[in-house]
């Protein structure tokens, strides 16, 4: 634990510390979430830093891991941006689910109104972003932004079923219980 990085494994111990930091970056692996690093300043994504690391990273990770970065602006401190996502060669569509699925979840921590982002890769297509909750946003000739919107009704992924793989969908007793607050849109006792 620093003044810059910090590491989150655990959601309940974790929930003020996630409040306090404004950016961050979520790493799952074989299809379970394995940490959130808390970081001081966000990453920013350069040209640079796509063309000739990014799929250089892309092919020579083994495994299947995916890294999200996002942050939290300043200026606009009821969003959460999707920075920049990254993965292994060998990434599955349930570890890249669950890496969203932790970003939902820090946005319901957060009490964040939606989640932006820019997408630039155009082999992600409008479907598959729609597919993971986002719809097109601000509508421009050069970037495809998108939009993922809670305003108080978040989907609910108890942090139990975050730490491993598995169905995301709260069951049993427990289902529909409130955590720190806040409640989830699926649960029986959402409002609208």
């Amino acid at each position: 634990m620093s003044w810059w990085y910090e590491r989150v494994t655990d959601f309940a111990a974790g929930a003020e510390t996630i409040r306090r930091w404004q950016s961050g970056v979520i790493d799952c692996r074989n299809g379970r979430f394995h940490h959130l690093g808390l970081r001081l300043l966000p990453k920013l994504a350069t040209a640079p830093d796509i063309l000739l690391l990014g799929n250089r990273r892309h092919r020579w990770w083994r495994g299947d891991r995916c890294l999200l970065y996002y942050h939290q602006p300043w200026r606009f401190r009821n969003f959460l941006v999707l920075q920049y996502m990254v993965s292994s060669c060998e990434a599955t569509l349930g570890t890249l689910a669950r890496a969203l699925a932790v970003l939902d979840e820090v946005a319901r921590l957060k009490q964040s109104d939606a989640i932006l982002c820019d997408v630039a890769n155009w082999r992600i297509s409008d479907r598959v972003m729609r597919r993971c909750g986002f719809e097109p946003h601000c509508p421009s000739r050069w970037h495809r932004h998108f939009i993922k919107r809670f305003y108080g009704n978040w989907p609910c992924h108890p942090p139990a079923a975050l730490l491993r793989f598995g169905p995301l969908v709260e069951t049993g007793p427990t289902a529909g219980s409130s955590r720190s607050g806040t409640s989830c849109a699926d649960s029986p006792t959402a409002v609208g």
